[in-house]
């Protein structure tokens, strides 16, 4: 028989609990979409207890999800019910702080809402506690566990359009609370390379640098990646999150967030770049799979597919194109130098 897994949720909000009444009847196939949901929908994972600093919240999401228990102190929730997964579903300020108690208190997977968190310095240090303590960690991109996605990187990467050159992000806003979106998903369809470096565009007032701590969520405009294995990223603003790689051989895109996805391959003698059929997929929600992911990585002692490796190196693709624009413009060589720069107030 397979292992059971207990889980508690630490923060009650949006993506805690709620969201999916707000996309009920899309079409994306992406419900459940919340942590409590995909939980309760995932038949080897149990929600035993949910924490928020708000009373209200955490008392909502518990009835709404037939949760047991609540609190009002993540700590003492974790202490007591001695959970083997949690999610962090709050404002990226103490995801740092939860994830270091979680894995010194026994913790074995970490599901952690997007962004990260708000430096390098705070990535650097949920990197090393999750290595420490072995954490089966996934960062809350979900689009890297969804079946459509899934299916565009296997095209790219079984050579079907010939050789990778380029990712193309139809995407942009505020650098932690939208783009983290777009640097993962060019990470993902890079085949997670590293990156040389960063350069980029954002849209802030440069005096807000001056104590290295911005007042904003600054927005990214455009964004250029330079990935080790020679693939060049570039981000420009789009009306929805739209990803084109282009090949040696044709293009794959995905379109309008997801809802489709398009294959065109050159034919003929003039090398014409003609629509394809994009195989079948499966709709599943992208929640459901990475909670499926951290559980299977537990149980076989393997690495996750959005761990904190990859969630350290979107993120510093992130800041350093903020970076960037602090530098006037210039390339940001990795590991990026400036890890104390923090973006927001959280």
């Amino acid at each position: 028989m397979q292992a059971q897994y207990r889980v508690c949720i630490v923060g009650c909000g949006r993506m805690g609990g709620t969201i999916d009444e707000e996309i009920q009847g899309n079409k994306h196939g992406s419900l459940p979409y919340s942590h409590a949901a995909g939980y309760t929908s995932y038949p080897r994972t149990t929600v035993v207890a949910a924490a928020d600093v708000l009373e209200e919240k955490a008392q909502y999401v518990c009835t709404k999800w037939n949760i047991p228990k609540y609190y009002l102190d993540y700590r003492e929730m974790i202490e007591k019910e001695k959970p083997e997964i949690i999610s962090i579903a709050t404002r990226p300020g103490n995801h740092a702080e939860i994830t270091s108690f979680a894995a010194e208190h026994g913790v074995k997977g970490i599901y952690c809402d997007k962004p990260l968190c708000a430096s390098m310095e705070e990535a650097d240090a949920m990197y090393d506690i999750c290595v420490l303590h072995n954490i089966k960690f996934n960062l809350g991109t979900q689009r890297r566990f969804s079946p459509g996605y899934l299916k565009m990187r296997e095209i790219i990467e079984s050579g079907e359009i010939g050789e990778r050159s380029s990712i193309i992000a139809y995407s942009g806003g505020a650098a932690l609370w939208s783009y983290t979106h777009a640097a993962d998903m060019i990470l993902f369809l890079a085949s997670d390379s590293n990156v040389d470096y960063v350069q980029g565009d954002v849209n802030i007032d440069d005096n807000d640098f001056e104590d290295n701590r911005t007042e904003v969520d600054p927005s990214i405009t455009m964004g250029y990646i330079q990935f080790r294995n020679g693939v060049r990223g570039i981000s420009i603003p789009g009306s929805a999150y739209e990803f084109e790689v282009n090949c040696s051989n044709g293009v794959i895109r995905s379109l309008n967030n997801g809802l489709d996805f398009q294959l065109r391959k050159k034919h003929g003698k003039f090398n014409e770049i003609l629509d394809t059929n994009f195989p079948n997929y499966e709709h599943k929600s992208g929640t459901v799979g990475c909670i499926a992911d951290i559980v299977e990585a537990i149980d076989t002692e393997r690495e996750t597919k959005g761990n904190i490796r990859l969630a350290r190196i979107s993120t510093e693709i992130t800041l350093g194109i903020v970076e960037s624009q602090r530098q006037k413009g210039t390339r940001i060589y990795m590991p990026m130098g400036n890890r104390s720069l923090y973006l927001g107030q959280w």
